[in-house]
């Protein structure tokens, strides 16, 4: 069967001598044939193109393009909520429920003046803790008497604080059953007051005690001889049970 090209040929062929057409009209209109379908073509395929493309360029957060490989856009974290709830107010270590009070942490007491009673406070920070007494009826939070215990490492602290007073010449040596000890008023004049009455004395070899008078109690006394006879006596019925 012919094809379209051979019977443009004869057609053309027959009509050459009457219309005296160029040799190579046929090619040219092939050829003109030939780029008219591919510009179509190209036409199409760009058409298509753009068609596939809008959806990509109206993606949204959380839409889904499908152009040969699924892409899925989420939606951006939110950013991390800010904890302003102020951290639960938390309470010193304490001792815990110490009785009587004559004995707490690793030292028994066997020597308080009368009237004299545990406080119900105390801090315990491991080597080195405390607790106080005071009169039926005093304000909470208020002492008569406190006593600090040091062991171990924290003694140096001690033996620092008692070099400068003896560097100082303030306060004086003492022994107490053939144990150091110093005796000093401390921060004199802090608050208008006369100072606070203090015994330092090693409990063990591994313990020293600082025992304190309040000003306020110092005051019953009759003088501050009286005050250091019975801060010796406290720290004299201080022994240690490490």
């Amino acid at each position: 069967m012919p094809t379209l090209e051979e019977n443009l040929l004869r057609l053309m062929t027959e009509e050459t001598a009457r219309l005296h057409a160029a040799p190579d009209l046929v090619e040219r209109v092939m050829r003109s044939s030939r780029g008219r379908r591919i510009r179509v073509r190209i036409a199409a395929l760009s058409a298509s193109l753009a068609v596939v493309a809008v959806p990509v360029a109206y993606l949204t957060a959380g839409s889904v393009a499908t152009s040969g490989t699924e892409v899925t856009m989420s939606p951006a974290p939110e950013p991390p909520a800010i904890d302003d709830t102020p951290a639960p107010r938390t309470e010193p270590p304490s001792l815990g429920d110490l009785g009587d009070g004559k004995a707490f942490g690793r030292v028994k007491v066997g020597y308080l003046p009368e009237r004299l009673q545990w406080s119900r406070w105390s801090l315990d920070y491991g080597e080195v803790y405390t607790t106080s007494y005071f009169y039926k009826g005093d304000d909470p939070g208020s002492y008569r008497v406190q006593i600090f215990m040091y062991e171990d490492k924290s003694i140096q602290e001690i033996q620092n604080r008692i070099q400068v007073y003896r560097d100082e010449e303030d306060g004086e040596e003492m022994t107490i059953g053939g144990r150091p000890g110093y005796l000093v008023v401390q921060n004199v004049g802090e608050d208008g007051m006369s100072g606070t009455p203090t015994a330092y004395v090693q409990v063990s070899d591994r313990q020293w005690a600082e025992i304190m008078f309040s000003p306020v109690y110092a005051k019953e006394f009759s003088g501050a001889d009286a005050v250091s006879a019975e801060l010796k006596k406290i720290a004299e019925g201080l022994t240690s049970t490490l």
